[in-house]
């Protein structure tokens, strides 16, 4: 291969691109083409931007990585280094399949070995080793666990996990999620539904456009005259729920 490692960076935290851009700087090889905040937007710019090396990271908005992968297509996809906080079934896949990823927080020589083997895949050249391992990890994540049993929240200077069961209920706030789980309240880059896909749907159902609520959190449900219910919370929080989305809340309730 001639000319430098053409790579992209698909990361949604603006400090985490900036960090991996600075360890980067140390590798004059390795021009990047490319900054991308969400699943669809790497979607589009791996199509576009035809990149020769992709750092992903899995947790993203819109689109999660693996999302990406499967979208774009394992057998067009650029060599991958994939970046995860914390997500052990994706971990023990990556091994399985030999796949490189950084797990959060790295250090500049642990992104360096990282760098080494995907520019050795680089310059053979992606071929059927590549995308077949691709495809093993997308039929293992997707027949693996289907939710999430705890959230990683992303702050400025640090990264914190609270338990899926502990959520009451979330409500949309345009590209951002607000997480209300007891007496606290966390913002996430996500989508609503983004968040029905990522939880247990035998615990967390939407009652309206806007609000996924946790079952178990139910206290009382008050029928109102237009056919729409008000949720009234353990918490004392009312919530509305129109009538579209009844019968499953009720079905939920039910079992």
């Amino acid at each position: 291969m001639a000319g430098p490692i053409r790579a992209l960076i698909v990361e949604d935290e603006p400090l985490a691109r900036e960090r991996l851009k600075m360890y980067l700087a140390d590798e004059p090889d390795v021009e990047i083409i490319g900054e991308c905040a969400d699943g669809r937007q790497a979607v589009a710019a791996i199509r576009s931007l035809g990149p020769d090396l992709v750092f992903l990271d899995i947790q993203l908005p819109e689109l999660d990585g693996f999302g990406v992968v499967e979208e774009v297509g394992a057998e067009s996809m650029p060599v991958v280094v994939f970046i995860t906080a914390y997500d052990q079934h994706a971990m023990r896949a990556f091994d399985v399949y030999a796949l490189d990823y950084l797990l959060k927080p790295y250090k500049p020589d642990r992104l360096r070995r990282a760098v080494e083997r995907a520019r050795a895949q680089v310059l053979r050249g992606k071929g059927g080793a590549l995308n077949e391992r691709l495809l093993s990890l997308l039929e293992s994540v997707r027949t693996g666990p289907q939710h999430v049993e705890r959230l990683m929240i992303k702050s400025p200077g640090r990264v914190y996990f609270i338990r899926a069961d502990e959520i009451d209920w979330i409500e949309s706030e345009g590209n951002y999620v607000r997480i209300h789980a007891g007496k606290e309240s966390h913002f996430l880059r996500d989508t609503l539904g983004g968040m029905e896909a990522r939880l247990d749907q035998q615990k967390f159902v939407r009652i309206h456009r806007s609000t996924i609520v946790n079952v178990e959190s139910i206290k009382e449900l008050q029928p109102l005259f237009s056919g729409d219910y008000t949720v009234i919370l353990h918490s004392g929080e009312r919530l509305t729920m129109s009538r579209g989305h009844k019968e499953k809340l009720l079905s939920l309730i039910g079992k």
